[in-house]
C-alpha cells in the first residue's frame, strides 16, 4: 500500500507515523509560564539529536482548537524547561498530565507529583523520574501555526544514584530505569524490558569479535 503524504489529511499522516515509528521515548516536560504557573505534559515526538552541543528535539503539536499548547508557549516565553523521563511506576501519573487543562491549572499538583529544584533552570524536575535533563531553548522552529519543534540544549543532567553503575566512566544501568515509550494508537505503551544485543560491526575490512 502506498500513501501520498502530500495528499493525506494531517490526522491520517499522524496515524501512520505513530503506528510505525515505535517505540518512541517520552519527554515529560515540566515548565513554568511567565505568570509563574507550573506545567507538566508528555510528548513522544522526542529524541536526542546531537552531543556537541547536547541537543534534544521535541515536537509539540497544536491544540485541537488550533491554539499553541501551554508547554510550547512556556518554553518560548521563558526559554527554560526540564525533560523528565518516565518510569513504569508513574506512567499513570504521566498520562494524567496529558489532560487538556486550562492555562491556570498546575498539572504537577493535579497528578500529585512531588518535585525537586533544578540547578540551572527555574522549572522544577519531577522527583519520581530517574533521569531529568535541564534545558535551555536553543532553536524554536514553528513548522505550522501554533505547532513547534523545540531544539533544547541540555545544561545539566540528573540521574538517580541507584542507577549509576560507575560515575567516573558514566555507566548507567539502563534496563533498571524501567522507562516506558509510546506505541501505536492512543493508549498503548511499551517498556524497555524486552531487549536483545547485536554486536556493532568493526571497521570495514576488519573482522569483529568479542574479546575475553
Amino acid at each position: 500500500m502506498e500513501f501520498d503524504f502530500e495528499r493525506l489529511a494531517a490526522d491520517d499522516r499522524y496515524k501512520i507515523l505513530t503506528s510505525t515509528i515505535v517505540p518512541r521515548p517520552i519527554a515529560w516536560v515540566s515548565s513554568i509560564s511567565k505568570n509563574g504557573v507550573r506545567n507538566a505534559a508528555p510528548f513522544s515526538f522526542f529524541n536526542a539529536m546531537s552531543k556537541t552541543p547536547p541537543i534534544i528535539a521535541i515536537g509539540i503539536q497544536a491544540n485541537a482548537d488550533g491554539s499553541m499548547k501551554d508547554s510550547a508557549r512556556n518554553i518560548l516565553d521563558t526559554r527554560e524547561f526540564v525533560v523528565n523521563l518516565v518510569p513504569r511506576a508513574v506512567a499513570e501519573a504521566m498520562n494524567l498530565t496529558s489532560v487538556d487543562a486550562p492555562l491556570d491549572v498546575d498539572e504537577l499538583s493535579l497528578a500529585d507529583l512531588a518535585t525537586l529544584p533544578s540547578v540551572k533552570v527555574k522549572p522544577e524536575r519531577i522527583a519520581a523520574s530517574p533521569v531529568a535533563f535541564e534545558c535551555r531553548l536553543h532553536t524554536p522552529i514553528e513548522v505550522a501555526p501554533s505547532q513547534l519543534i523545540v531544539l533544547g540544549e541540555i545544561v545539566h543532567a540528573h540521574v538517580a544514584d541507584e542507577f549509576v553503575l560507575d560515575a567516573e566512566k558514566r555507566y548507567i544501568d539502563t534496563p533498571a530505569l524501567d522507562l516506558v515509550g509510546r506505541l501505536h494508537g492512543r493508549d498503548w505503551y511499551s517498556t524497555t524490558s524486552d531487549i536483545f544485543q547485536i554486536e556493532r560491526p568493526a571497521a570495514y575490512g576488519v573482522r569483529s569479535g568479542r574479546r575475553g
